[in-house]
């Protein structure tokens, strides 16, 4: 037997023991694993320069706070790559979303992490809507998270005359996150499919998942073959996320914003003028709309929601003020007494609101009025030309227009220069083909210009700007024209001596552009 060596033995232990209770940075997280996730799991090898360690709220603002969560794989790759090239080159929209998100960032944070999804998500509203809270799309999408009316009907957004849930900022991002974490579980936990289907709708995932598994191919995302907008949409997040995590290195600057509620949601009880609202909480009407967009009119609805969001320093002087407000001065209403041969229908368009508006208020039945009765009709303080409710609700494209009847004889083409506008305007509006044959008696929505809409539009005059862009591969004058909400025959006469029948990357157009109005 050799001979035993007790005090080496109890130094072998001792080492031992302390390299066991050494700390170690552990970033874990709970989700299935398949061979997708493997995929888009964080490498080790980049983990140094893409994941900063986790730190604590309390210790450094929101941006910083939600980088230090990032958790999605942004390794090199062609796709991920082009998108960090134009976030590179377009620095200034980085500054501008970075501001727009201040009042909205600490919520969606917040929500992000309820839902346990991938911090990277609370960066999506920047690629949806750019974090404007009244953003709306060409296809009808709107909000911070972009929903069209069905998916937003389906989460439970209402939409009505008086609202737009989708615009809500606390109620949209609860959906969003809702939405994704369901997404997630469709497709078993591969974040970059759920953000895919985000996009491009799960039915059409699931298509080319199916596609590929008959090929015998792999069925990641990167695999898939997806239409064109989605295949850059996912890529467009993760070089996002790359570029907010490597900001020093890329030489992109982060606003500093300590990590706090901003707001708060005030229960009002019932209908509130929202101009009274403003002067009750000491803001300006436009702070009061940045914060509460889904409304639609200078008043809240009747039969609710009865919430607004309020600044946290601002919460306590307005509830004092509305508890002193009497119930009369809630909202203003305007007295009609109904004339011989006058209509419902003719006094709802008078005062420009729906007659099921009115039948609502008035407690109306049916469209049945008699003469020398009086009807009330909602009146906001706010004159119409200055009201962003009002404003943010005509630029939205679902609104319903004016219709025509198609007569005999009629075409896409006579209508729209009766109408003094262009016949892809008319097929855009009614979801209809350029050469679709009309039909006798079809109704076609008409966006007509009105002497309110040309004053709204002498207001926005000077948000009207002239930007020159870029033609990047897989451009047409369709795909611009909608990332810049504006019309193909507008592109083809702001460039008409530019333009051939083909569009080659690197040609310069010229748009003139509405800054008020959404882009994508």
């Amino acid at each position: 037997m050799k001979y035993f060596n007790l005090p080496f033995f109890i130094f072998l232990i001792l080492a031992i023991s302390l390299s066991a209770c050494s700390p170690k940075k552990i970033r874990s997280r709970s989700v299935t694993q398949n061979p997708a996730i493997i995929t888009a799991a964080p490498q080790p090898s980049s983990l140094s320069e893409d994941f900063p360690a986790e730190t604590s709220p309390q210790t450094l603002d929101s941006w910083q706070y939600l980088i230090s969560m990032f958790e999605l794989s942004t390794e090199s790759n062609p796709r991920i790559d082009r998108e960090l090239k134009w976030f590179l080159a377009h620095p200034k929209s980085i500054n501008t979303f970075q501001a727009r998100a201040e009042p909205y960032l600490y919520n969606i944070i917040e929500e992000v992490k309820a839902q346990n999804l991938p911090a990277e998500f609370a960066l999506l509203p920047a690629i949806e809507s750019g974090y404007r809270a009244h953003a709306y799309s060409h296809s009808g999408a709107a909000g911070l998270w972009q929903f069209i009316p069905s998916t937003g009907r389906a989460f439970k957004l209402k939409q009505n005359w008086w609202y737009d849930g989708r615009r809500d900022v606390h109620a949209s991002t609860k959906a969003a996150t809702r939405y994704l974490k369901q997404l997630a579980k469709r497709f078993d936990g591969d974040w970059l499919l759920a953000l895919a289907a985000y996009n491009a709708g799960g039915g059409n995932v699931n298509k080319a998942v199916r596609r590929n598994r008959k090929a015998d191919k792999p069925t990641d995302y990167w695999s898939l073959s997806l239409p064109n907008e989605t295949l850059y949409y996912v890529p467009k997040l993760l070089a996002l996320a790359k570029l907010f995590a490597n900001a020093e290195r890329y030489g992109i600057t982060l606003r500093k914003l300590e990590h706090k509620p901003y707001f708060s949601i005030v229960n009002i009880g019932s209908q509130l003028d929202l101009a009274k609202a403003a002067e009750l909480s000491a803001m300006s009407i436009d702070d009061i709309f940045q914060l509460n967009p889904g409304f639609n009119r200078g008043f809240t609805p009747p039969k609710g929601p009865h919430h607004l969001l309020i600044p946290i320093d601002k919460v306590s002087q307005f509830e004092e003020n509305l508890a002193l407000l009497p119930d009369s001065q809630r909202v203003k209403w305007q007295r009609h007494k109904i004339k011989t041969g006058e209509s419902l229908s003719v006094i709802a368009q008078h005062y420009k609101v729906k007659s099921s508006i009115l039948r609502s208020v008035n407690q109306i039945k049916n469209n049945n009025i008699r003469a020398g009765k009086t009807l009330y009709i909602p009146i906001s303080q706010l004159n119409a030309k200055h009201n962003p409710f009002i404003h943010a609700n005509l630029t939205n494209p679902n609104n319903k227009y004016p219709t025509y009847t198609v007569k005999s004889g009629d075409s896409l083409w006579s209508i729209a220069r009766k109408f003094d506008l262009h016949s892809k305007d008319i097929a855009r509006w009614n979801k209809i083909s350029i050469k679709a044959p009309l039909r006798l008696g079809q109704k076609l929505a008409i966006k007509q210009k009105t002497s309110y809409t040309q004053n709204i539009s002498a207001t926005r005059a000077a948000t009207i700007q002239k930007i020159h862009y870029t033609v990047r591969s897989g451009d047409s004058l369709s795909t611009i024209s909608a990332k810049f909400n504006v019309h193909v025959a507008d592109l083809r006469k702001w460039n008409k001596h530019k333009l051939s029948k083909y569009l080659k990357p690197g040609q310069k157009l010229m748009l003139k552009v509405d800054t008020t109005k959404p882009s994508t």
